[in-house]
């Protein structure tokens, strides 16, 4: 185990990265349970859903602006890295920010939230809950994204959700901060490695960008028709 005094103290997750990670994680709860509750509970599951549309569309926009090491270009990796990681002969800088293994879990969670969100959107009961866009869509797609978001899809985020607490539990136990890291945003590294930008103006840059995307889902919840 490196000696604590030869290690670097480097910002890897910046602030609004933290917040986003977080903040989700929140609303996937109140979604699980909210959903689960039904009846009167799914005005805040609505509520909970627009709000984690907001925070993917952030996370979106942050992936492409956002620090280093939250920026998508730098936890792209091919299958070859994916195998060298599995056979413990990765690179140091892959594990700087998400390892190859742990990409292919942000990777998924980001696209299966994507997903079950947007059929959140085009789905009825046909009891008292329809999303706001089911006007704008046939009937088969709503019936696709009703069945998917009740039934597939969240059992689907459920295995997610486990693995990534799995694999939490898994590092936590081999004392490599990654709990940590998400907490206050720092890693002790054996080498040096860039540090995320995460200033008072990428901190206010993210703050405006959040904003519009708030707009943005405050416009799309207003679609629906009078009376949904």
């Amino acid at each position: 185990m490196p000696n604590p005094s030869s290690l670097y103290r480097v910002r890897i997750w910046d602030l609004p990265t933290r917040v986003f990670h977080w903040a989700s994680a929140l609303c996937v709860l109140g979604l699980a349970v909210t959903g689960t509750v039904g009846g009167s509970a799914m005005v805040f599951h609505f509520r909970f859903g627009y709000a984690l549309l907001t925070l993917l569309l952030f996370r979106l926009a942050w992936g492409l602006m956002g620090g280093h090491w939250s920026r998508f270009r730098s936890f792209v990796f091919g299958p070859r890295a994916v195998f060298a990681y599995l056979r413990g002969h990765a690179p140091e800088s892959h594990s700087v920010g998400h390892s190859p293994l742990g990409a292919l879990s942000v990777w998924a969670m980001l696209a299966f939230l994507n997903l079950q969100v947007a059929t959140g959107l085009i789905s009825d009961d046909e009891i008292s809950t329809a999303g706001p866009l089911t006007h704008l869509v046939s009937h088969a797609a709503v019936a696709f994204g009703s069945q998917y978001h009740t039934q597939l899809g969240k059992w689907i985020l459920l295995a997610l959700v486990l693995l990534h607490v799995a694999a939490i539990i898994y590092h936590v136990r081999r004392r490599q901060g990654l709990l940590a890291a998400m907490l206050h945003g720092d890693k002790q590294l054996p080498a040096p490695a860039e540090a995320a930008r995460d200033d008072a103006r990428s901190r206010m840059t993210a703050f405006l960008l959040l904003c519009l995307c708030a707009a943005a889902v405050f416009w799309l919840s207003g679609l629906a028709p009078a009376g949904l």
